[in-house]
């Protein structure tokens, strides 16, 4: 089981770790143009007032409590 997940903070140009039960699951869900539905998989945090957002995954995504 995971324990952290690291993100890149763009504001501060650096890798930063975040404790798994301080993110969130989020999903971004668009229509493409075929009509099809197309789902991205993300997990947010904020850190030192900082919004850091990752993609991840299905599986990772599923595997985050």
């Amino acid at each position: 089981m995971m324990t952290d997940i690291e993100f890149y903070d763009v504001k501060n140009r650096k890798k930063v770790k975040v404790n798994v039960s301080e993110v969130k699951k989020i999903t971004f869900e668009r229509e493409t143009k075929a009509g099809k539905k197309m789902v991205r998989y993300a997990v947010v945090a904020e850190k030192d007032g900082v919004k850091l957002t990752r993609f991840v995954s299905k599986d990772v995504w599923e595997g985050i409590k």
